[in-house]
Parts: C-alpha cells; sequence; structure tokens
C-alpha cells in the first residue's frame, strides 16, 4: 500500500477500511486548548512536537457552543482572598435561588466545594431553564463562529481533522455535582435527572445541527460516557443517562458522512456490548488491569471490528518507564492488535507545562516504535 497522509490515515482507520500503518495520535490539539500544556509553545515538548508532525496524526480539539442556561439565569465567577487562600467562586442566581460552587488554593493545598451538594441543590440545578431558543442558539453559535474558522483555516488539513468537542447532556450536572452525592441521586432522584437531560438534549440537537449542516468538523469526540457508568453508578443508570442521548448524537454525526470518537476511561468490560448500541466510530480508550479492567484481546472479543479501539499506554508510565520499557509496551500493543483496527495512543495527557526528560524521551520511543513496528502488510 502506498504511504498515506496523517489525514488519510486517521480518517481511513475510523471509517473500517485498510491504512498502511497503525495510526500514531498523542492527543496533542494544534491550537492551545485549556485542559493540556501548551505544547506547541512550549521547548520542553518542541523535540516531540516535531517528531509527532512527522510521525503521529493530530486531531485538533475544541469546544463550540453557547450558553446552557436561557438568559435570565445569572452566571458569574469572582475571585477573592481570604486569610491565605485564593478563593474562586462559580455563582448560578435564578429565582431567588442561588448556588455557589467554590475552589480554594493555598500553598499546594486544594479545596474544592462542589455546586451540587444536597439533592435541594441538584432540584434547583435541573430546574433552572436550559436554553432552547432557536435563534438564541443560533447567535450565540454565530458569535463563536469566527475564531474557530480562523483556527480550522491555520490547521494543515494533511496533518489530520478538526475535532469537535460539543458536550453531553450529563456533562454540566456531573462537573457541578458532589460526585458522592451523585451517586445517591442516580437512586432517589433519577427522575429529576432524566428532565435535565431530556432538555438539555433538546439544546445539544440543534448545536450538534448548527455544526454538521455547516460542515465544521470531520471528527466529533464525546467524553460523557465515563460520567455516568459503573462502578459509580449502575449500568441500568448507564443505560438511561448516557446509552439513548450519545446513541442519537452519535447517529447525527454519521448521518452527515462524520465520524465519532467517544472517550471512556475506566471498567469498561461490562458495558462495551452497550458502546455497540451506540455505534461510534472508536473508543478511546480501553485500559487492561490494574487501571481498568478490559484488556485489546477482551474487548476485540466483544467489538469485533465494528469499531476501532484507541490507546493505551498509561500517562503515568510516560513519566516511569524507562525507554527500553516504553519501546516493549508499545511492541506489545501492536503485536496484540495486528490486524484488528487499533489507533495507538496514550491514555490522556498532555497537562504538565514542564516535563521531564525520561518523559521527553518516552514520548520520542512511544512515536518512534509506534512508526517503525506498526507497518501493515
Amino acid at each position: 500500500m502506498e504511504r498515506m497522509t496523517p489525514r488519510e490515515r486517521i480518517l481511513a482507520a475510523l471509517d473500517g477500511k485498510p491504512t498502511d500503518r497503525v495510526p500514531i495520535w498523542l492527543l496533542f490539539p494544534y491550537h492551545r486548548l485549556g485542559c493540556y500544556a501548551d505544547v506547541r509553545n512550549s521547548p520542553r515538548y518542541k523535540p516531540v512536537v516535531d517528531l509527532a508532525d512527522r510521525l503521529a496524526v493530530t486531531l485538533n480539539r475544541r469546544p463550540l457552543g453557547p450558553s446552557l442556561f436561557a438568559p435570565d439565569v445569572k452566571r458569574r465567577r469572582e475571585e477573592t482572598r481570604e486569610g491565605g487562600w485564593t478563593i474562586r467562586r462559580e455563582i448560578i442566581e435564578f429565582g431567588g435561588k442561588r448556588l455557589v460552587g467554590e475552589e480554594r488554593r493555598r500553598e499546594g493545598e486544594t479545596v474544592v466545594r462542589k455546586m451540587l451538594r444536597t439533592e435541594e441543590d441538584l432540584k434547583v440545578f435541573a430546574g433552572l431553564p436550559v436554553e432552547e431558543d432557536p435563534d438564541r442558539i443560533r447567535a450565540g453559535m454565530d458569535a463563536a463562529l469566527p475564531e474557530y474558522l480562523k483556527e480550522k483555516a491555520e490547521f494543515p488539513a494533511e496533518m489530520g481533522a478538526m475535532m469537535l468537542e460539543l458536550g453531553e447532556p450529563i456533562c454540566p450536572l456531573y462537573f457541578a455535582a458532589d460526585t458522592a452525592e451523585y451517586a445517591v441521586w442516580s437512586l432517589t432522584a433519577a427522575d429529576v435527572v432524566s428532565d435535565f437531560l431530556d432538555r438539555a438534549m433538546r439544546r445539544l440537537r440543534m448545536v450538534y445541527e448548527y455544526c454538521l449542516e455547516r460542515d465544521l468538523a470531520d471528527v466529533y469526540f464525546l467524553i460523557g460516557s465515563e460520567l455516568a457508568s459503573p462502578p459509580l453508578v449502575s449500568r441500568q443508570t448507564f443505560r438511561s443517562w448516557i446509552v439513548p442521548y450519545a446513541r442519537e448524537l452519535v447517529g447525527m454525526i454519521r448521518s452527515y458522512g462524520k465520524r465519532a470518537i467517544i472517550h471512556y476511561h475506566g471498567q469498561i468490560k461490562e458495558i462495551l456490548p452497550d458502546f455497540l448500541e451506540i455505534a461510534p466510530n472508536a473508543i478511546h480508550t480501553i485500559e487492561a488491569p490494574p487501571v481498568g479492567n478490559c484488556t485489546f484481546t477482551e474487548a476485540f472479543e466483544i467489538a469485533g471490528d465494528r469499531m476501532a479501539l484507541i490507546g493505551n499506554i498509561q500517562y503515568d508510565c510516560f513519566r516511569s518507564y524507562t525507554p527500553e520499557e516504553m519501546a516493549a509496551a508499545v511492541r506489545a500493543i501492536l503485536d496484540e492488535c495486528r490486524g484488528r483496527r487499533l489507533i495507538l495512543s496514550p491514555t490522556a495527557g498532555p497537562y504538565e507545562e514542564n516535563i521531564s526528560d525520561r518523559m521527553v524521551e518516552n514520548y520520542l520511543v512511544f512515536l518512534r516504535t509506534g512508526w517503525e513496528c506498526g507497518a501493515n502488510p
């Protein structure tokens, strides 16, 4: 097979078509993404970025979307200092009620108080009017579009693809909630949550349609599935809070000829059959014990070739492995998945602005070994 460009390679892998070699994806976006280090403007990452531009594919992950709530919901952030603490608060006010989330930092200490800590907080949040007005949603998307189109024009298309992250209904609720209470609500307030998810989904349908109709990206990245799954909540809850919404969104994406990647960390084996129902083009990431509970071999036994599997060198291994251990780990994955729909990738990152020499070397070994040993017959 003739050598493919990175773009041809990743899109073929996601479409289930033959590739010249296993695609390598470092998760590095082309433009700065808030949750990651600014790899393209960091001297520490420069040798990794330079080699990745030659050997890896780039999925330029970008967020896009208007406000979650209708205009009469007042949402603001404030920062103060008290007793040596830097305190950041997010405040939501509506109908005479107030929700406050707080993060306190002091000399390496961090104390977080989530916005939703009681069932009454949940009911207030779930009762807030979600933005469902088509004209306001369109106006919000129109306002954000020029910056996105500028980034799309700057991104060298042959490197890979633009990848939009638009969210799933569960995301705002999960990130606002105390995790322990959230798990209890799956038993005591499931109807309250489901009502919120239905309204959030009506908004998201319009957001996804806006992007799909304008051909804004070739790939969409969905991160909600890991936020309501076992062992945090039951499989039944996963099938209620995640599956129907993700299945519809993925169906929309694929109906326009685009690709959907589901992001999922953790113990996936029990619910992997449910992902076949959702039917994404790929899942990132499959994690073997002790971090997860599913090897690639076990995952392919369930999924067959109906989707690509992405992974799975743990991020911490880039810190801790010797270069020889990293090379051996990459070869082991390639050998285990030979002839299957694999995209080679770290499980997470890049989070740190200043990485060690060992981590730089392990990224380079990961890329070189994946390239040298990843050719397909």
